[in-house]
């Protein structure tokens, strides 16, 4: 018998999470140079970091050799929000947060409730904690609360709700969302993953954080990773309860946030200019690939992130000639979405040399 046969069940059930392929991969599967390869896969900030950022991380290299710190990030992020310091977690970006929720409420005879066509993460969280998944058929390609509702059992203990939710861009009014907190049982915890947040008009906009007094069982999860262009620091922080953050800060790793990326997402969470040119700049390339996606003929989702999830016929084979031009964008078959592909917001001239090779690739 291997090995592996005597892990859980649980954990030897898990598909691994499967990321936007890197660019260096590309490189050197097909020998295109670097420099004349595009990424649009990862919904990642095509600015690059925050200038104040790049100056924080530049000065903490001279600590690297210290543990971490993370009290002033905590209180960066308390005055940002105007919320206790007791009740932040910070995480290995916030995909680590998520795990921390799942461990700290999910376990063998428990399940957890989520929409089909939602994070990938949920699904493995929730295993690998031995829950039992609750997938819950979508509604035009997002959540649908109601169905999510019915579908809690007396053993469910969290729901997962993304919004805006990736990868398909779909956006619940805070509403809807408040209703449905209204509606669930106390006992089952609601992670409310905000990571997208950044990307929604103010008019769209709630300060879910001053929920966090009416609702002690809502999880609250941000990023560094998105419009703060900190995707490799790896950052991310959740809000809620200090009772259930004390128990998050239980089950957390011991210095789970670098020296650099702390610095780094300080100054990150300070520079409002930076933030407010990388929503425009998303907005004008939304606007770009929309256009682009129509002139072909090809349908799309209406998105709230920084990406587009669009419908095409053998999506596989157009992904594989986009790769051969030097452009990486994602795959959705492994979200039951095997006709879509979803690109990221790029800059003008890479969210021109996609639709270039789109045009091709049809």
């Amino acid at each position: 018998m291997s090995i592996a046969a005597h892990a859980p069940p649980y954990i030897r059930a898990i598909s691994p999470y499967l990321p936007g392929k890197p660019i260096t991969q590309l490189a050197r599967e097909l020998g295109i140079p670097v420099d004349r390869i595009v990424k649009l896969a990862s919904n990642e900030n095509p600015l690059g970091m925050s200038p104040k950022a790049r100056a924080a991380l530049e000065m903490a290299i001279a600590g690297v050799e210290r543990y971490p710190d993370q009290y002033d990030l905590v209180k960066a992020i308390s005055d940002h929000y105007a919320l206790g310091m007791e009740r932040i977690v910070l995480g290995n970006g916030s995909n680590d947060v998520l795990d921390l929720a799942a461990r700290v409420f999910i376990a063998p005879g428990r399940s957890a409730v989520f929409s089909q066509h939602a994070f990938a993460v949920y699904p493995l969280a929730t295993m690998s904690a031995g829950g039992e998944c609750i997938q819950v058929p979508a509604r035009d390609y997002g959540h649908d609360l109601k169905a999510m509702q019915a579908a809690i059992r007396p053993d469910t203990r969290v729901v997962w709700i993304a919004n805006p939710n990736n990868p398909t861009g779909t956006f619940l009014p805070y509403p809807q969302v408040r209703a449905f907190l209204q509606a669930v049982p106390e006992h089952v915890v609601v992670v409310l993953d905000e990571a997208y947040n950044e990307y929604l008009p103010s008019a769209q906009r709630e300060d879910t954080q001053a929920w966090l007094a009416e609702f002690p069982n809502l999880v609250i999860t941000r990023t560094f990773s998105k419009v703060y262009g900190l995707a490799g620091l790896r950052v991310g922080f959740a809000m809620a309860s200090s009772e259930i953050a004390d128990l998050m800060h239980r089950v957390r790793q011991p210095f789970n946030v670098n020296n650099l990326a702390l610095a780094a997402a300080i100054g990150a969470l300070d520079d409002h200019v930076f933030v407010a040119e990388s929503f425009q700049l998303n907005r004008r390339g939304i606007e770009q690939i929309v256009a682009g996606l129509k002139r072909l003929g090809l349908d799309h989702i209406p998105t709230h992130g920084n990406f587009v999830t669009f419908r095409v016929a053998d999506a596989s084979g157009v992904n594989l000639r986009l790769l051969k031009q030097g452009i990486i964008v994602r795959p959705l078959a492994n979200y039951a979405m095997p006709e879509h592909l979803r690109v990221t917001i790029g800059l003008e001239q890479e969210n021109a040399r996609f639709l270039e090779a789109l045009e091709k690739s049809l």
